[in-house]
């Protein structure tokens, strides 16, 4: 029997911790570029969209801010709640498209690897609710490089034969019309290397993080763990394989409407 699609904020149900110690943080320099041109500062209201575990609500706290993660999936946010508790973070049960938060509140928006999971318009029309006159708003995403690299080329096939959601779920992220029509406009767009350094239980973890690498109760699980650990022993080095990224960032003011 096939199964039933899952929505954006189940879809991560069962790998909360996983994904939390696996997934890749953002680079200062992104944090650096938040706080020259988007208003991050000591002080400023910040709301992260699809705050998930807290990842990027962490970095922008260490800057100063107030953060309040509006997040869908209850496991995800109870998590986030206890791992920020020694930081002024709120988190809200909600959706980027109905976040309960007041009127003209917050001086920056943000979202790190979610906003491929929302509706651009309905997003853009609650974050000129939410939003102050003249507030910036950034979209974060941690992509894979593109070019040649041989460990990525056989990770990404071993993605293709095991994970049949692989393709369909990466095609959404960083999608330029939905961004172009959240900001109102094309917004600038930084570009920063980042990676992470792993061995096979960070690489493994790093895999089961992604919302469409198969659990162990699936068919395919066994045979993904198989051929991961043959492509990582083909490219490791010391123990370790490198796993870069590009960390993108989407910034400017969305548009008041005319």
């Amino acid at each position: 029997m096939a199964r039933m699609p899952l929505s954006p904020s189940d879809r991560f149900l069962g790998r909360v911790e996983t994904y939390a110690k696996h997934r890749p943080g953002y680079p200062s320099a992104a944090l650096d570029l938040l706080e020259a041109r988007c208003g991050l500062r000591p002080g400023a209201d910040a709301v992260d969209l699809g705050s998930g575990t807290g990842i990027l609500s962490a970095l922008l706290i260490e800057r100063g801010a107030r953060v309040f993660g509006i997040e869908p999936n209850r496991e995800m946010r109870h998590y986030s709640d206890l791992a920020l508790s020694r930081g002024e973070f709120y988190s809200q049960a909600g959706t980027a498209e109905s976040t309960s938060m007041p009127d003209r509140f917050f001086d920056l928006l943000v979202a790190g690897q979610a906003f491929h999971w929302f509706d651009p318009l309905k997003t853009r029309q609650e974050a000129l609710r939410i939003l102050k006159t003249g507030a910036w708003a950034a979209l974060l995403w941690n992509e894979r490089p593109k070019g040649l690299i041989p460990f990525l080329e056989d990770y990404e096939a071993l993605l293709r034969r095991y994970a049949p959601e692989y393709d369909a779920v990466a095609r959404l992220r960083a999608q330029e019309d939905g961004i172009r029509q959240f900001f109102g406009h094309a917004p600038q767009l930084a570009t920063f290397a980042n990676q992470q350094v792993l061995d096979f239980d960070g690489l493994a973890g790093r895999v089961m993080s992604s919302s469409y690498a198969p659990l162990p109760d699936r068919p395919e699980h066994g045979p993904l763990m198989a051929g991961l650990r043959e492509v990582f022993d083909r490219h490791q080095q010391d123990g370790k394989v490198i796993f870069p990224y590009r960390t993108l960032v989407y910034f400017g003011q969305p548009d008041q409407p005319e």
